[in-house]
Formats: structure tokens, C-alpha cells, sequence
């Protein structure tokens, strides 16, 4: 029996993939390449030393999806496919609710038809919209603020309803702070395709040379140094929080939520001074007035996660500065 991880070869479902094939796992692949590159499967298999089925399939194609289950002996679905761009999907959102909406409900009817009743499900603390207060429990009121977060919360809607309709799924969805680093080998991390909307990409750009400061939204928020806060986490803790997740889910069935962050918030201007410390580059950057919809302070109360899954963030944020340049450097002639 094989896991199928949907959108493998994405930034944070490659890093999966590895810490997946790692521990023991069978896996197989599903992505449509439009956000990845296929270069990145091979990569994998690189760094584990371990061969695994890929295909390359949109999962809204009904009947490609249903072939592959129908082909494979599948235990389980980690699910990782879909747009991810808050801006974008701000200007786009029929292309964000078609994608993510609309591919999960594909993939949901697929597993139906091959009995495969375990998912865990890539959300986003993007469900929260604006916090009341900080850290985050899941308890909170959800309240998404844009469509890519409205696509998130409503795909945990169609998932209780599913589980409340039936209740032999096994259900796990854990809502993600924000992923930085990369793989201790340098081999795979993140690689944005166009200009990039995150953080670190955008401080990597800079200690490049392809940017000459990085842009920093607003220096007056209610922060210690008047920049916003957030919950940074590395991708290889994030990875393996969905082992964690899914040897839960195993166990029996249920509609399970789960934080995975640090608990801790890292202004921009701690990354900053953070990132050029640990890797002996200048950062140059220049405030701007606030961005609308960015909120001052998020970061994750993860303590529900390590009581139940017995998984925590284990990374500093030297770390997270340091592999995500690793990557960088290392793949500079890409």
C-alpha cells in the first residue's frame, strides 16, 4: 500500500515526499507541473536513494485521477495541490476556486470510488483572517479574509461535512504558519516561478544582487520594532508534522485539526538581522507605508499538536535562514 501525495513536487510537498520515503513509506505522486518542476522528482529520488511512481495529471482530470487509483494500491491521500498566491488569487479568484476547490472535490471523488477513506489536507492559518489575539489555538473563530484563504476554509468545510455524512473517514488538516528553509542538502527548497510574494524568497533575491533592497510593509505596527510578526517555520518541521499527522489519522476515524507552527513570532527586521548574521551578507531595505489586510501580529499556539501528535517544530530560525541561502547558492546557475 503507497501514500499519494498530490502536488509532490511543490515547494513544501517535495520536502514531504522526502521525510515520507525516509521513514519507510511507499509513495506516489500526483502533479500537474504548473507550479513545480519536474526536475524536482528526480531530485528527490536523489537525496532518499529510493524510486517512486510519478505522474503528471491535473487532479480536476476525473478520469486520469480515478486511473491512478484504480492502477495502484493506495492507503492513503496527502494533499498539497493547489494555487497558493494570496495576491493573485485576490485578482483571480474564479482560477483559485475552480483550481483548489474544484480539484479537491476531483480528488475526494476519486478516493470515494477506490474506498481510500484517509486524507490529510494542507490548509492555511489563513482560515483565521485577522486574530483577535495571538498565539492562535484552533478553536478560534474562522473569519479568511481573501479567496486563496476563502478556497482553505471552505475545503475544511466540504471535509466535515464529508466526515459528519460518513463517519468512517479519517480526517486529518492542519493549517500551516508560514514554511521557510530547505532540505539540509541544498538539493531542493524553495524556487518561486515569477516575481516571488513571500519573505524569505524575496530577502534571497536581494543578497543576490537581483533586487537592490527588499521592500518592507510598514514599520508602525503595535510590534516590538514596529514591523509585523509572524510564525516562520522550517519546511523539514512542517514535512514531518504530516507523518505525524497521518500515523494519527491511522488510528481511527475522526475529523482532527491541527496548528503547525513554532509558537513563536520573528518580526521582519529579526529575519532580517537573523539571516544576515548566520550567512555573512548585507540585506538593504527601505519602509514602505502598510500593506491593506496584513495583520500585525500571527503566530500558533502548538500545543494541541504536540499533546496529540507528539510532533513539535524542532528548527531555529538559524537554521531556517541558513538552509533556505544553502538552497539558494547552491542552485544559483538554475
Amino acid at each position: 500500500m503507497a501514500i499519494l501525495l498530490t502536488g509532490g513536487a511543490g515547494y513544501i510537498g517535495s520536502h514531504a515526499c522526502v521525510e515520507f520515503l525516509d521513514k519507510g513509506y511507499d509513495i506516489i505522486v500526483v502533479d500537474n507541473l504548473v507550479n513545480s518542476d519536474k526536475s524536482v522528482i528526480d531530485k528527490i529520488k536523489t537525496i532518499t536513494g529510493k524510486d517512486f511512481k510519478f505522474y503528471e495529471v491535473d487532479i480536476r482530470d476525473k478520469e486520469k485521477l480515478q486511473g491512478i487509483f484504480k492502477e495502484n494500491k493506495v492507503e492513503a491521500v496527502i494533499h498539497f495541490a493547489g494555487f497558493k498566491a494570496v495576491g493573485e488569487s485576490v485578482l483571480e479568484p474564479l482560477k483559485y476556486y475552480d483550481n483548489n476547490i474544484g480539484g479537491t472535490i476531483s480528488l475526494l471523488e476519486a478516493m470515494k470510488g477506490s474506498n481510500v477513506n484517509k486524507i490529510v489536507f494542507s490548509s492555511s492559518a489563513t482560515v483565521y483572517g485577522t486574530p483577535k489575539t495571538v498565539p492562535i489555538r484552533e478553536d478560534f473563530p474562522l473569519d479568511a479574509i481573501n479567496p486563496y484563504g476563502r478556497t482553505k476554509l471552505m475545503i475544511e468545510k466540504i471535509l466535515k461535512d464529508l466526515y459528519n455524512a460518513d463517519k468512517c473517514w479519517h480526517i486529518g488538516v492542519l493549517r500551516y504558519f508560514n514554511p521557510i528553509g530547505a532540505h539540509k542538502s541544498g538539493i531542493i527548497g524553495e524556487k518561486p516561478q515569477g516575481i516571488p510574494n513571500n519573505l524569505m524568497p524575496r530577502v534571497c533575491d536581494v543578497a543576490l544582487g537581483k533586487e537592490k533592497e527588499l521592500t518592507v510593509w510598514g514599520n508602525d505596527y503595535p510590534t516590538g520594532d514596529g514591523t509585523g510578526v509572524r510564525d516562520y517555520i522550517h519546511v523539514v518541521d512542517l514535512a514531518q508534522g504530516h507523518i505525524a499527522a497521518y500515523e494519527k489519522i491511522l488510528k481511527k476515524p475522526g475529523y482532527y485539526v491541527y496548528n503547525l507552527g513554532t509558537g513563536k513570532g520573528y518580526s521582519v527586521l529579526e529575519i532580517i538581522e537573523t539571516f544576515q548574521r548566520v550567512n555573512g551578507v548585507k540585506i538593504p531595505y527601505k519602509f514602505y507605508p502598510r500593506r491593506p489586510g496584513d495583520v500585525a501580529k500571527c503566530y500558533a499556539d502548538p500545543d494541541k499538536a504536540r499533546e496529540e501528535l507528539g510532533w513539535e517544530a524542532k528548527y531555529t530560525l538559524e537554521d531556517m535562514c541558513k538552509d533556505a541561502w544553502n538552497f539558494v547558492v547552491k542552485n544559483m546557475a538554475q
